[in-house]
């Protein structure tokens, strides 16, 4: 059962995910590969960001 305090953690981890994805998602391909990340590690990337925080 989810508590409302796992509830928000969940939802801002969410939000961290979603608002990583937009911002690597509207750099060029040259920009990504200059920081080593192809465009199908993105969502990998963003979701590895939001659990470590």
């Amino acid at each position: 059962m989810l508590t409302i305090s796992s509830l928000k953690t969940q939802l801002r981890r969410w939000a961290r995910v979603r608002s990583t994805i937009r911002e690597l998602s509207q750099l060029t391909d040259r920009d990504l590969a200059d920081l080593g990340i192809s465009r199908g590690e993105i969502r990998f990337i963003a979701k590895k960001h939001a659990a470590a925080r």
